[in-house]
């Protein structure tokens, strides 16, 4: 595993405050052409390029300066320039090592993030919590492509990792299901098991032209907070919850 900690820039002892500035798609652009960046499909690689959405992300995501992060998927670092204003600390993990040296230049003015080259389902975030958190629960933020949410969402969940929120953007209407309620036609597998482990609400629905390049159908943000302790599920719910662990 690979890991690049990006350091601040500092004045006579007096550190100088960075802002966030990738939201605006004009400074993306440049950055993606300085790098000749292209795209990849794999990875379902599209890039916030809206500064409403971002605070909106961060706002309902409640980070604090108490706060340690873990991001996954921080693309060019757009999202983690804002993390890493508001949060104590932000680790991210990118598994795209094309991305790396984007991410060592967007970021240089931040010393509060590291950036972690790995496949998220390969990282040990219980370590990783323990480490940077004395193994309090983390939040987690992400804009999750389509392929890989659900196996994200319940690893985060089913492997005792200490996390306090999730909050992602994923497909609109991955996140619907993850919201109904039952005897609804959209209820399902996904909607009982992120309902057994946390209590999710959508804070914001993205259209495609808030990303670069736009995807095809439209966003959502979803927030998914914790129980402290999952409720009482029935047989059949629980039948359901072991099936969703065996796939």
């Amino acid at each position: 595993m690979r890991i690049c900690t990006v350091t601040g820039n500092k004045e006579k002892g007096v550190k100088i405050m960075p802002r966030p500035y990738l939201g605006d798609p004009k400074y993306t652009i440049e950055v993606l052409q300085k790098y000749n960046f292209a795209f990849q499909k794999r990875f379902g690689q599209n890039f916030l390029i809206d500064t409403h959405v971002l605070d909106k992300i961060i706002d309902s995501a409640q980070i604090t300066k108490d706060d340690f992060v873990l991001e996954i998927g921080p693309g060019i670092g757009t999202m983690t320039q804002y993390l890493a204003e508001a949060a104590r600390e932000v680790a991210a993990v990118e598994i795209d090592k094309t991305l790396l040296p984007i991410l060592d230049d967007t970021l240089k003015d931040w010393d509060n993030v590291t950036v972690i080259n790995n496949d998220i389902l390969k990282v040990d975030i219980r370590q990783l919590a323990l480490e940077k958190n004395q193994g309090r629960p983390i939040k987690v933020v992400a804009n999750l492509p389509y392929y890989i949410t659900t196996p994200i969402i319940m690893g985060l969940f089913e492997n005792q990792v200490p996390v306090d929120s999730i909050t992602i953007m994923v497909q609109k209407e991955v996140a619907d299901r993850m919201q109904v309620g039952p005897g609804t036609k959209d209820y399902g597998a996904l909607s009982l098991a992120v309902q057994y482990y946390a209590k999710p609400k959508i804070v914001a629905n993205v259209p495609p032209n808030c990303f670069m390049p736009r995807p095809k159908v439209g966003s959502a943000v979803i927030r998914l907070e914790r129980y402290e302790k999952p409720p009482v599920v029935t047989i059949v719910s629980l039948a359901v919850l072991v099936s969703m662990n065996a796939r």
